[in-house]
């Protein structure tokens, strides 16, 4: 038998001019269906400028990524008594919007996607080495059947 829900703290941000973004509550959902623990979680949909800057800046990479990850740890404990998971999650508008588009899947299923995979990076989930990202991939398709959506890596 399952526990109770890991307690969340979110704050959505929404820093670009798309249009067809998810909305809050809907972020929500994706964010609370991804979480293993407590966390104080930031979700920020930006445009192509501010990620690229970002991850020029924090990973040195100079492209436009879809989605960025900043796990910052564990935070002080919050008042019920427990630690808590502390990051942000930045997804790109306009890259989810051409992926989705190149890979012909709906947006939302994309941003849903995009969500679940950087809640898990922010609990420690990786994809660099293949025996990795195969617990990450499965991890992400469970998640989003919950939703309906089906496994993004066989499409």
């Amino acid at each position: 038998m399952a526990g109770p829900d890991p307690e969340l703290r979110l704050a959505v941000q929404f820093a670009c001019t798309a249009v067809n973004l998810p909305g809050r509550a809907q972020i929500r959902r994706w964010v609370a269906a991804a979480l293993e623990h407590a966390a104080e979680i930031t979700v920020r949909i930006v445009d192509a400028a501010e990620a690229q800057s970002l991850n020029r800046d924090y990973r040195d990479k100079g492209y436009v990524p879809n989605v960025l990850s900043f796990e910052y740890g564990e935070l002080p404990v919050n008042p019920s008594g427990a630690r808590v998971l502390g990051g942000d999650v930045v997804i790109c508008a306009p890259v989810v919007e051409r992926e989705a588009r190149e890979q012909g899947k709906p947006l939302q299923h994309h941003y849903a996607h995009m969500t679940v995979h950087g809640v898990l990076h922010l609990q420690g989930y990786d994809h660099v080495e293949p025996a990795d990202a195969a617990i990450m991939e499965a991890r992400e398709a469970a998640i989003l059947k919950r939703f309906r959506i089906p496994n993004p890596y066989f499409s």
